[in-house]
């Protein structure tokens, strides 16, 4: 029996020793593991390299790409968690990206922005951490890349606009073609007619000198001044889709401002509120856009009535031409508009004018679902009553010769565009 009990004991005590040799030698080699990443990941001094690619500015109500470019110089693998400090604008806290790097490679990592107020936008620093393959140790390098960028109005929808309308593709982003009615006044130069040309062009004096058919070749109208008259008060707040009336008015004068200058007229701006914010002359120099993008970039709606009356005498005062004035506004009920309608009519007269104002797309939608109870046929009614003011607007400018506008915050440009080519087909500017 005590032979027993010793072998017992002896072979418990070997199995407690076994078991502590083994804990020991993986403890040993964790350690050892861990000893061995530290030194892998933390003898070099910049193992990770990284850079921030952008623009010298951001375009407002876009998308924006951000590329990280990310080098490895470690001489092994490593996998990367890599997380950029974005404006706090966007509050994006979870901006990460997880790669895997091999010795010296370099790889780019593509987000987009897109911000929805202009101003100045602060990106902090681009945070790296990296482990081996076998993720014992995770070392934190914080790569210096403080920026702070500008948001300007919608340069990037200009540009689209502009390329369109150099190679008279205007057709495949939504703006009509529109058939020229009579001709203009500007006389460009007699050449030989051919099949197609409008006989009413034939000059028969060139005709009889040549002995064969000459006719006279008319051009556009040029260097008419066209004005974007941007109301800056408070019914410009109002939000759709992220972005105001007024981001949405701003970059739809960028556009119509660009492709007037293209059209060899010449582009002006007029900001105004309770005060006249801003007057930019109209002219067609070289220098015009960048007058007009930095000016717009700089406009702020406020929360004061607009003054019509001061509109009306900045622009008898200082536009001396006839000019197309593409006044940018909202008028919620037909008793807004009329409170405004003695100097829209005045305006009118000595101006070719264009009120644009905004379609509420969130109550259209509403009107358009069906009725479930009675407080949203209640509701319905209503909505469909403010709809319904909006095209009576439409009927009391027309009724008093005024042009207008009616349209969806994201169509502002296309329509805004269409209405501006159609007065210059018909030679009224």
């Amino acid at each position: 029996m005590g032979v027993f009990i010793i072998l017992f004991t002896y072979i418990h005590f070997d199995y407690y020793y076994l078991n502590f040799i083994l804990i020991l030698s993986l403890l040993i080699f964790i350690l050892g593991s861990t000893l061995s990443e530290i030194i892998m990941l933390y003898r070099f001094k910049q193992p990770i390299v990284a850079k921030r690619l952008t623009g010298e500015k951001l375009s407002n109500g876009d998308f924006n790409d951000i590329t990280i470019q990310i080098t490895n110089k470690y001489p092994f693998s490593v996998l990367i968690r890599l997380i950029d400090e974005a404006p706090i604008q966007f509050q994006l806290r979870k901006l990460s990206y997880s790669i895997l790097m091999n010795p010296g490679e370099t790889k780019n990592i593509t987000y987009t922005l897109r911000p929805t107020r202009r101003g100045e936008y602060m990106f902090g620093n681009i945070n790296v951490f990296a482990k081996t393959i076998m993720p014992l140790v995770q070392r934190k390098i914080i790569i210096p890349a403080e920026t702070t960028l500008p948001v300007y109005p919608s340069f990037i929808q200009m540009r689209k606009y502009e390329i369109m309308a150099i190679s008279n593709r205007l057709t495949m982003i939504g703006v009509k073609k529109m058939r020229r009615i009579g001709h203009n006044l500007e006389f460009d130069q007699i050449r030989e007619y051919v099949i197609g040309d409008d006989y009413r062009t034939v000059n028969w004096k060139a005709t009889a000198r040549r002995s064969k058919l000459m006719a006279n070749q008319y051009m556009d109208e040029r260097a008419q001044p066209v004005y974007c008259m941007i109301d800056m008060g408070r019914v410009m707040k109002m939000p759709f889709n992220e972005l105001t009336l007024l981001d949405y008015s701003i970059n739809a004068s960028l556009v119509i401002s660009n492709v007037a200058l293209i059209k060899h007229d010449k582009a002006g701006i007029i900001t105004f509120s309770h005060k006249t914010d801003s007057f930019l002359q109209a002219e067609r120099k070289a220098s015009q856009m960048q007058k007009i993008m930095e000016l717009l970039y700089r406009q702020k709606t406020g929360f004061l009535e607009t003054s019509y009356e001061l509109l009306f005498s900045t622009v008898i005062r200082r536009i001396n031409q006839r000019s197309l004035l593409l006044l940018f506004t909202n008028f919620e009920t037909v008793a807004s508009m009329h409170r405004q309608l003695p100097y829209l009519r005045q305006l009118a007269k000595r101006h070719l004018l264009v009120v644009i104002f905004f379609r509420n797309t969130e109550l259209v939608s509403f009107i358009q679902k069906p009725a479930t109870h009675t407080e949203q046929v209640y509701l319905k009614t209503i909505a469909e009553k403010f709809d319904f003011e909006k095209r009576l607007i439409v009927k009391e400018l027309e009724k008093h010769g005024i042009a207008s506008i009616l349209t969806a915050p994201e169509n502002l440009t296309v329509n805004t565009l269409n209405k501006y080519l159609e007065l210059k087909a018909r030679g009224l500017i």
